[in-house]
């Protein structure tokens, strides 16, 4: 497995954060994670749960399937931030963060049961 580059302490996150319903401490972009201070293990396995994700859409299909899936949650009727946590991939990150062997034992595609 092989994990995304983490960088700490950058302003980008809190950028996002201005156009986000939510206030973005990390995010993850392809292979890269930026984060807006220092990372704790768990914002680590959360971001690298993300990169799993997108490296099995192929990047392209995960940015597709995210803003899709939100967008499905809006209309639906959820504020902006009920929209974001109902996101399957968010789903399995943050049920997963707290689990140091996930990486390990995870399946792929796991986030299509999060639907």
């Amino acid at each position: 497995m092989a994990l995304p580059i983490f960088i700490e302490n950058s302003k980008v996150p809190v950028w996002l954060s201005y156009l986000s319903p939510i206030e973005i401490s990390a995010i993850t972009l392809g292979p890269v994670v930026l984060s807006s201070g220092t990372m704790s293990e768990n914002t680590r396995r959360h971001e690298t749960i993300h990169w799993e994700q997108y490296k099995e859409l192929l990047i392209v299909g995960f940015i597709f399937l995210y803003l899709l899936f939100w967008l499905r949650n809006l209309l639906s009727g959820l504020d902006g931030k009920g929209a974001y946590m109902n996101i399957p991939f968010e789903k399995e990150a943050y049920e997963n963060h707290d689990d140091r062997g996930y990486l390990f034992h995870r399946k792929r595609y796991a986030w299509w049961s999060y639907r």
